[in-house]
C-alpha cells in the first residue's frame, strides 16, 4: 500500500517504521527541514533517538507531495493542529487513520468530528490504546484498538497495520475509543503530580479507578459505550499513561507537582502533552453539561488557576462522603 503520515513526532515516526517494515511504501510529512533530512538518513534523533528507520520510509516537507497518490492518510499531529493541517491537503476520499488523542478546545469536537467537518469524510478510523511510541519502535509487543465502521476497510487496515509485535483489535465504538484516548491524558498529568510527592501507591490506584468513572461519565455525553472504557482504549491506555516513564503527560504532572509553572514546563519539553489542552476542553464541556468530573476539574484549577496541588488533593479527599 502507498501510505502517507502527517506528523513526524515520535508516534508518527514509530508508526512509519511499523508500516514500512510491513512492506508498505510510506511518506511522512514534517514541517522541519532538519527532521526531514534526519529521517531520510535513517533516524529521527530529536523525537525517536537510537531507532534505525527503514529506507522505504521517506520524509518530505511538501504536504501535497506527501499525500499524492496514497491510499491511506495517517494523522499523527497534535490534536489542536489537526484542523489546520488537513485543510492543506488535496483530499480524494483516501482512508483516514487517526493517531491523535485529544478534543478540539474551541469546538469541543473529537478528532472524528473535526475530520468530518473539514473533509466531509466518512472513510475514517481511529487507532488508540496502550502504545507508547518508544516501545512500538523497538518492536515490544503492543495491542491497540482500531475504531470505526465495521466494513471492508477496517479489516484491510487491521491486516495491513498489524504484525508479530503490533496487534490490532477492531471496535465499532468510534466515539468511545476517541474519548478514552483523549481523556486519559488528563489523569496521566494527575498521576505525575502524585509521583512528585512520593511513591503513593494507594493514591495512584485510587486515581486510576476513579478516573475510569469520570471517563465513563463524559463518554456517555459523547455517546460512547460503557464497555469500551473497560477495554484497551480505556483502562488499558489509562494504566500505561499513568504509570510509564515514557508518558509525557505524566512527566508534565510531575514537574507541576514540584512547583513549576505551565509556561516553564512547556518551554522545557520538546513534545506535546495533550492533556494540558484536553483538560481545558473537558472543563468547558463538564461545566456546561453538569457532568461530575471532580478530578479533572481540580487538575484544571491546578494548571490554569495556579491552585497548589496539595490543596487540590485535600479538597478532593474532603468532599462530601458518598457511596461508590
Amino acid at each position: 500500500m502507498n501510505i502517507s503520515i502527517l506528523g513526524s513526532g515520535s508516534w508518527g515516526t514509530s508508526m512509519g517504521k511499523v508500516l514500512a517494515n510491513n512492506g508498505h511504501s510510506v511518506k511522512i510529512w514534517t514541517r522541519d527541514e532538519k527532521v526531514k533530512n534526519n529521517i531520510n538518513n535513517g533516524e529521527n534523533p530529536h523525537f525517536l533517538p537510537g531507532i534505525t528507520l527503514p529506507k522505504n520510509l521517506i520524509a518530505t516537507t511538501d504536504i501535497k507531495k506527501a499525500t499524492d497518490k496514497t491510499e491511506v492518510i495517517v494523522l499523527a499531529v497534535p490534536s489542536q493542529a489537526v484542523r489546520s493541517v488537513i485543510e492543506k491537503i488535496d483530499y480524494k476520499d483516501q482512508i483516514i487513520v487517526n493517531l491523535s488523542k485529544g478534543i478540539e478546545i474551541n469546538t469541543g469536537y473529537l478528532i472524528s468530528d473535526v475530520v468530518k467537518d473539514v473533509l466531509k469524510s466518512e472513510n475514517y478510523f481511529s487507532l488508540s490504546g496502550p502504545s507508547h511510541a518508544e516501545e512500538v519502535a523497538r518492536d515490544i509487543p503492543t495491542s491497540v484498538v482500531l475504531a470505526g465502521k465495521e466494513d471492508k476497510n477496517i479489516k484491510k487496515i487491521q491486516k495491513e497495520f498489524s504484525n508479530v509485535s503490533f496487534r490490532i483489535y477492531t471496535n465499532p465504538d468510534l466515539k468511545g475509543v476517541e474519548v478514552s484516548g483523549a481523556v486519559k491524558n488528563i489523569y496521566a498529568i494527575a498521576a505525575g503530580v502524585i509521583d512528585s510527592m512520593g511513591n503513593w501507591d494507594n493514591t495512584k490506584a485510587a486515581l486510576i479507578t476513579r478516573a475510569s468513572v469520570e471517563m465513563t461519565r463524559i463518554g456517555k455525553y459523547f455517546g460512547g459505550k460503557k464497555e469500551t472504557y473497560a477495554g484497551l482504549a480505556g483502562i488499558g491506555d489509562l494504566i500505561v499513561t499513568c504509570t510509564s516513564q515514557h508518558s509525557r503527560n505524566r512527566y508534565f504532572g510531575e514537574q507541576l507537582g514540584r512547583g513549576k509553572k505551565l509556561d516553564e514546563i512547556l518551554e522545557s519539553m520538546n513534545m506535546v502533552a495533550e492533556g494540558i489542552y484536553t483538560v481545558k476542553a473537558v472543563h468547558n464541556i463538564a461545566l456546561k453539561n453538569k457532568i461530575e468530573m471532580p478530578i479533572a476539574q481540580k487538575l484544571y484549577e491546578v494548571i490554569y488557576n495556579d491552585i497548589n496541588p496539595k490543596k487540590a488533593i485535600h479538597e478532593l479527599m474532603t468532599r462530601n462522603l458518598k457511596s461508590e
